[in-house]
């Protein structure tokens, strides 16, 4: 039996904005591909990455002017794969990450809610969930315990 398949830890960078977020997935994506994993695993972290970039963009970064930047670092160890996003925009409020909390869908159609659901996501797909406001940065850092394919 081999040596699993290991990737050198990675930083990639993309422009704060909507359109810029498909192309930064497909980006890490890639940097993930020595480590084969699991379909399910891998629609897993493109789920959580795709929600975790777009609240930054929808959210943190909202008001920001000019260019902004997202910087996503990953490395995978033992315990799995190891994610922080890194951005410029505001803080959360409080200084903290919203809970995980899910969202009431027992109420009629017309009061559901039409957000809250990424928190939820987040939370439920990754086995940590890290935030901390370090200078002028948010840095969310997130654990998913992913499997390596077989293949």
């Amino acid at each position: 039996m081999g040596e699993p398949p290991r990737i050198a830890p990675f930083s990639i960078s993309l422009r704060g904005e909507e359109q810029a977020v498909r192309g930064g997935l497909a980006r890490i994506m890639d940097a993930l591909d020595p480590l084969s994993l699991t379909p399910d695993d891998a629609g897993t972290v493109e789920l959580a990455l795709a929600e975790a970039l777009n609240n930054v963009v929808e959210h943190a970064l909202a008001t920001s002017t000019g260019e902004t930047i997202i910087e996503v670092q990953g490395q995978y160890r033992d315990s799995g794969l190891h994610l922080t996003i890194i951005d410029q925009g505001q803080e959360m409020p409080q200084g903290v990450a919203p809970t995980a909390r899910e969202p009431d869908l027992d109420v009629p159609y017309a009061d559901m809610p039409e957000g809250g659901f990424g928190w939820f996501m987040i939370h439920s797909l990754a086995s940590r969930v890290r935030y901390a406001r370090i200078g002028d940065r948010n840095h969310l850092s997130l654990l998913l315990p992913v499997r390596l394919s077989s293949n």
